[in-house]
């Protein structure tokens, strides 16, 4: 039995479509994923002829040095304007085995089946293929939420996506069939004027509430919620935000890989290693 749905698919759509025209005026995020990719990338010795990106955005992402790269994102106007195909993250138009490097930025937070997009990507890879993605997660915008829980006190709404964190982020790897695994984050501090330019810049990286019955925001509750953040705020009048990024790493299953030791293998005890003595 699939499960239900959480994020509106035509939505997210539509508020990437939104976005498409000024993304560049709010991608700090993103592009501290791909530079934490590209880090990541440059420690592979490894020649990459084909990639697949997963989220494409604005086409921002440079590949490896002649590599040919297939995009995709779920938006019309991202795909076209990046010269990609438009598709869901957990719907990809690929055939099995068709890519040696798969690389996802920004979207993952918002797909309503993450371990089947991981499953997808997985599987369009080849044998010992690299995947690498990032996107937000953890404990990100606690002031944001925390100001609307105190204007919405007596009847709080569903505004802000559920987040995946770092340990959940690793078991859905390993649920996904890759083989070692490795999930990590890294937290940015972004200070605001007020909550509106908060609230702007996730507008404008399409990283807006989506969730299937979501409640219309209306200005009282928006007024509240500024007061609130504005409350927050340092000495200076500017209030902290905080993102924490999670970045995956994984490989498609290869015989060639390294395997871990057999449980009870070892030859040399751990107190011999050590030098210790009873």
């Amino acid at each position: 039995m699939d499960s239900p749905e959480i994020f509106d698919r035509a939505a997210r759509r539509l508020r990437r479509d939104r976005a498409a025209p000024s993304y560049a005026e709010h991608d700090f995020l993103r592009a501290a994923m791909l530079d934490g990719i590209a880090e990541r990338l440059d420690s592979v010795n490894r020649r990459f002829e084909r990639v697949l990106e997963v989220g494409c955005f604005d086409g921002a992402f440079v590949p490896p040095p002649g590599s040919a790269l297939t995009r995709i994102d779920a938006g019309c106007l991202f795909a076209e304007q990046a010269g990609g195909i438009q598709a869901d993250e957990d719907g990809l138009p690929v055939a099995p085995e068709s890519f040696d490097l798969v690389v996802s930025a920004g979207v993952l937070d918002s797909v309503n089946d993450v371990p089947g997009a991981l499953a997808q990507m997985r599987r369009a890879l080849v044998p010992d293929g690299l995947f690498l993605a990032a996107f937000v997660g953890g404990t990100s915008l606690p002031t944001l939420r925390a100001s609307f829980l105190q204007a919405e006190a007596e009847r709080p709404a569903a505004r802000f996506h559920p987040m995946i964190d770092v340990r959940s982020a690793g078991d859905l790897l390993v649920r996904a069939g890759f083989a070692l695994p490795v999930a990590d984050g890294e937290t940015l501090s972004v200070r605001y004027p007020d909550l509106f330019r908060l609230i702007g810049d996730l507008r404008g990286m399409a990283a807006t509430n989506v969730l299937k019955g979501r409640v219309p925001l209306d200005r009282r509750t928006l007024g509240a919620a500024a007061t609130a953040f504005a409350e927050r705020a340092d000495p200076d009048g500017r209030t902290a935000e905080r993102f924490d990024l999670i970045f995956l790493t994984g490989w498609a299953p290869s015989p060639d890989q390294p395997k871990p030791a057999r449980r009870g293998s070892a030859t040399t005890s751990l107190a011999a290693t050590l030098g210790r003595k009873d």
